[in-house]
């Protein structure tokens, strides 16, 4: 499913990366941060949510990490391989669950 993989390389992953006590340690979490937001980037390419075409938790989920992600982790946690505001699939898929609430 898709939270086995969001949670522990997105969501947790911008944490490892921020509280890493090695370089070693923050390389292995920006790979796979790095990693799995591409593959986030590729699914929303060709499909409205992460899991499909209805909105789920595991939308949910990735969407209060994906909002904070260039003006907090990018910022503080050094998360700055990628970022929501030039992936333009991942963008419009924040502004589109944005404007749901």
């Amino acid at each position: 499913a898709v939270n086995d993989w969001v949670y522990p390389t997105i969501n947790n992953g911008v944490y490892r990366c921020g509280f890493a006590t090695s370089q070693e340690a923050y390389d292995k979490a920006i790979d796979e941060l790095t990693a799995s937001f591409d593959r986030v980037a590729s699914i929303l390419e060709r499909q409205r949510f992460i899991a499909g075409d209805v909105l789920t938790e595991a939308d949910i989920r990735l969407f209060v990490t994906l909002v904070r992600f260039d003006e907090v982790y990018n910022v503080y946690f050094k998360t700055n391989t990628r970022s929501v505001s030039t992936t333009p699939a991942v963008l419009n898929y924040c502004r589109e669950i944005y404007q749901m609430a």
